[in-house]
């Protein structure tokens, strides 16, 4: 019955069509405006959506200028996996007088109908103008996917001021999810998935790991957080910007290299039985912070190709290493002011330092900024 009403309704505006956009749609009404939920084929988005405000001043603007360096790599996660690929709706303001044809005059019926666009009307984009470049592009490569769908939120436009309202307020309450928390929740990323592993089935790190922040608190009880490990284990086995499958030998040897750490890291044993907790060994020790871990994969790498043989054995030279905040090896190298400092650059002179304990050779990158780092100290 509701599809007959539909068929009757779609074709009832038939003659229509040459001067108008028609969607089947669903109305709603939120702050006493009415709004409507409509299904877009992927085809028409570069019809429908034109980005007219490039040349526009901010002020004169309702959305952020179209950042184009973020159009590629979007497109290439629709490309890369169009099986799986998941975009949330477009928001959408409509610059034009649109009618809205109900099924019925009362109850479900009257929320579901017709909505009529002329095509003389504007589409402003309030949010998801990045998604729209993306799919645009992505066409271009996959023309098959044009059948395909994307809801889309369309709300009456109220002006310019209306607008930019609408797209502070959309982005207001926005939140970008932890790095940790999108590691957990993220099945396709293999490294994602080996992080996981690797704190699933290395002692120390069981019930340890921090899966939902990025960053621990003073009085976290957990060892290392999941976005730690993830990048730890991407130094180790030297992973680029985009990862691929990783090899079976591959995850093998980076389970075996952060069990095999872990039995030569003192305070990591501590907490493990259950003698010492970590946020208390991190008031006094560096090796319970994420720069060490990181530092740690980073030399691991180095270790593993220099000595693909005995890298183990080599490993227990760790226990030779001072970790308390109190050693002025770290000034400069871990803290900074007192405060602990896990930038890219310190995270490579704490390498440096376990490189040279595990008896590695340093390359030039290497001792030039060791040898900065110790004439920047004697100065200090």
């Amino acid at each position: 019955m509701l599809e007959e009403s539909i068929n009757d309704l779609l074709a009832g505006f038939k003659d229509a069509e040459a001067n108008n956009h028609t969607f089947l749609a669903l109305r709603g009404i939120q702050a006493g405006r009415e709004y409507y939920v409509v299904m877009c084929q992927l085809k028409s988005i570069p019809n429908l959506f034109t980005f007219y405000e490039k040349s526009l001043p901010p002020s004169l603007r309702a959305q952020r200028q179209l950042n184009r360096s973020r159009v590629p790599t979007i497109s290439r996660y629709i490309l890369d996996d169009p099986k799986n690929y998941v975009f949330s709706s477009i928001t959408a303001s409509i610059d034009g007088r649109v009618e809205f044809f109900p099924l019925g005059p009362n109850g479900a019926t009257s929320y579901v109908g017709h909505l009529v666009v002329p095509q003389s009307a504007r589409f402003l984009i309030n949010d998801g103008q990045h998604r729209m470049a993306a799919i645009e592009d992505a066409l271009k490569k996959m023309p098959e996917l044009g059948s395909e769908h994307i809801s889309v939120v369309f709300f009456v436009d109220g002006g310019l001021k209306r607008s930019q309202q609408m797209f502070a307020d959309l982005n207001k309450h926005a939140l970008r999810p932890t790095m940790s928390l999108s590691i957990l929740y993220n099945h396709r990323d293999s490294l994602a998935k080996l992080a996981k592993k690797i704190s699933d089935q290395v002692p120390v790190f069981v019930n340890k790991v921090e899966v939902e922040k990025s960053s621990l608190s003073n009085s976290s009880l957990k060892l290392f957080t999941l976005s730690s490990i993830y990048q730890a284990t991407k130094y180790l086995l030297g992973l680029g910007q985009k990862v691929g499958r990783i090899p079976d030998r591959s995850e093998i040897t980076a389970i075996q290299y952060w069990t095999k750490v872990s039995e030569h890291m003192p305070h990591w044993q501590l907490v493990l039985e259950g003698k010492a907790t970590a946020c208390d060994l991190r008031k006094n020790y560096v090796d319970v912070h994420g720069i060490i871990l990181q530092a740690l994969g980073i030399a691991g790498r180095a270790l593993i190709e220099e000595h693909q043989e005995d890298w183990k054995e080599r490993l227990g030279e760790l226990e030779n290493i001072d970790w308390s905040r109190s050693n002025k090896l770290w000034e400069g190298r871990v803290i900074n002011s007192g405060r602990i400092t896990a930038s890219n650059k310190n995270v490579t002179l704490v390498s440096i330092v376990i490189k040279k304990v595990l008896g590695l050779s340093l390359g030039k990158v290497d001792q030039d900024l060791d040898k900065d780092h110790e004439e920047k100290i004697r100065v200090d």
